[in-house]
């Protein structure tokens, strides 16, 4: 009998330990003095989108090192959720606006207001799952 060993997915806590070490070598390594979006409290630190960003310039430049692409690899699942965040308050403005669901599809290259409003269903669902432990 063979016995094989089952890795379990990243506790919260874990996951957490991991973005703030990763937040903190990209803040160090100069995304520190990133220019303040005029939307952000002025004591708001990037975010994790503004970081991978920041290690990607410098990786074209020539510049991140190995710990620093390793550092904006592991904030992706916390940029993929600010990013998910961001198209859900749009979707939410869009309809406020007034958009139907048709324009909205047509804006977002989906093809029909049915996949819009499919997604924005997936979107609010992840959202308010995050909220529920």
């Amino acid at each position: 009998m063979r016995l094989v060993a089952v890795q379990t997915p990243d506790s919260d806590h874990q996951q957490s330990a991991r973005e703030l070490s990763a937040r903190t070598r990209l803040l160090d390594a100069g995304a520190s003095s990133l220019p303040r979006a005029p939307w952000l409290h002025r004591t708001q630190p990037p975010s994790a989108v503004d970081l991978v960003r920041f290690a990607v310039w410098r990786g074209q430049g020539g510049e991140a090192n190995d710990d620093e692409v390793m550092a904006a690899l592991a904030l992706l699942p916390a940029a993929r959720a600010e990013m998910e965040q961001v198209e859900t308050a749009l979707l939410f403005t869009a309809r406020a606006q007034g958009l139907s669901w048709g324009r909205i599809s047509r804006a977002m290259g989906l093809g029909s207001a049915q996949a819009a409003l499919q997604r924005f269903d997936r979107l609010t669902g992840r959202v308010e799952s995050r909220g529920k432990s």
